[in-house]
């Protein structure tokens, strides 16, 4: 009973010793004074005169994400890959865990409207293979700053469930940009102001 009394205490330091040593996101410095912290979290932090502070990292709900010619706000939670695709050609990737998706690719060579349909095919090929029903029509956004994209919206629609796509772009000679969205119709309750704050706050820069 002693050795298993024993063997659990030490169990109990040992995890406890791991959670000391837990890695924080987020290194708040003050005054040359650093402190790991994690957002929601307070901290103390004892400035070089001697005063003691305490320090909360808070969250804010939204952030904004800005590209060499483009910019927009997302939930602060959804994390932006950046990607290098070659040829000059470079894709930013908003993706929540339920498959709400926003993309943008932004071409350093070509103009990249003309791309619009392959881009489409290329994102509902596996749900057509399978025996989905895409249906599409083309589409003019208006952005708050009065620019304007032209592309596609579609719907994919399976036994089980359908999915809506938005492909638009922007070009000039040499270069340009192509946005994608794509949400799913059962989330469109909590997924659709990710794509509407999207839309809402996009900036083309070219």
């Amino acid at each position: 009973m002693r050795l298993a009394a024993a063997t659990l205490a030490m169990m109990m330091l040992g995890a406890a010793s791991a959670r000391a040593e837990d890695l924080k996101a987020f290194k708040l410095t003050i005054d040359g004074v650093a402190v790991d912290i994690d957002p929601g979290e307070d901290a103390n932090v004892t400035l070089p005169g001697g005063k003691t502070a305490k320090v909360r990292l808070d969250r804010n709900d939204f952030a904004t994400f800005s590209g060499g010619t483009f910019s927009f706000v997302h939930p602060s939670s959804i994390s932006v890959t950046k990607t290098d695709l070659g040829d000059s050609i470079t894709q930013y990737l908003a993706a929540s865990a339920l498959g709400t998706i926003v993309v943008v690719q932004e071409y350093g060579k070509m103009n990249p409207v003309s791309l619009n349909q392959l881009m489409l095919q290329e994102m509902t090929k596996e749900s057509v293979q399978a025996g989905g029903r895409l249906t599409q029509e083309p589409t003019t956004r208006k952005l708050a700053d009065g620019t304007r994209l032209t592309g596609i919206k579609a719907t994919v629609k399976t036994r089980t469930d359908s999915a809506d796509f938005e492909i638009v772009g922007f070009g000039l000679a040499d270069q340009g940009l192509l946005f994608i969205t794509r949400i799913g119709d059962q989330d469109t309750a909590t997924e659709q102001p990710i794509i509407d704050k999207f839309w809402e706050t996009l900036k083309v820069k070219l």
